[in-house]
């Protein structure tokens, strides 16, 4: 069976991480979203444990206690989570789950799970990105001004990721992302493991 691993995807917003991760779960059936865990209530035609995993407030912080996500965080009086457990269970099933994540975010994770592969997405040019951005036509020239001031925050942790991929063409910046996928399947963790399991193949 393939290796399984969790692929963290950063990016500023308008660089187009959404449509890159809905396009690689087209391609692969063993390529999976990351499910949340939230405090927030559910909303008509959600399903539990397929759009959220939804938790009451008192729930969620037993499961900060028993360090049951990979990160969490406290957005707009609402809490959210990625959860270990459902990660970790797709991963040993050769899953490639994808977490798509802002920065912040990002570096909890890999502080809690150091062998997730770490994707920052980039724009081809800053002009380009602020088109994005102001072509969507849902913010003003000051929430513009905001946005492109934390893409330039948030690029300055690309360091901290294993890979960066330009998003000048949809298609070629998925290929970019698959072959990753290829070359980390085939990354050795564990040899010994792997001369063990190639022996018993043979003795079986």
């Amino acid at each position: 069976m393939e290796r399984g691993f969790l692929l963290v995807l950063s990016g500023p917003s308008g660089v187009g991480k959404g449509r890159v991760c809905d396009a690689l779960r087209q391609t692969d059936a063993d390529i999976l979203y990351s499910i949340s865990a939230t405090t927030r209530p559910i909303r008509g035609g959600e399903v539990d444990g397929q759009n959220y995993f939804f938790l009451s407030e008192e729930q969620f912080l037993e499961r900060i206690e028993e360090d049951a996500f990979l990160e969490h965080a406290h957005v707009h009086g609402n809490r959210y989570g990625t959860p270990k457990d459902f990660v970790l269970r797709n991963i040993d099933s050769g899953k490639i789950v994808i977490l798509e994540i802002d920065v912040q975010g990002a570096l909890q994770v890999k502080r809690n799970f150091p062998n997730g592969v770490f994707v920052f997405l980039l724009p081809p040019s800053m002009k380009e990105l602020k088109r994005r951005i102001t072509d969507r036509g849902t913010e003003s020239e000051q929430q513009i001004s905001l946005r492109m001031n934390n893409a330039r925050e948030e690029m300055g942790f690309i360091e901290e990721y294993d890979y960066a991929v330009i998003n000048d063409d949809l298609d070629r910046a998925v290929e970019s992302v698959l072959s990753i996928i290829a070359a980390e399947r085939l990354r050795v963790i564990d040899g010994r493991a792997l001369i063990d399991y190639l022996e018993e193949e043979v003795h079986d």
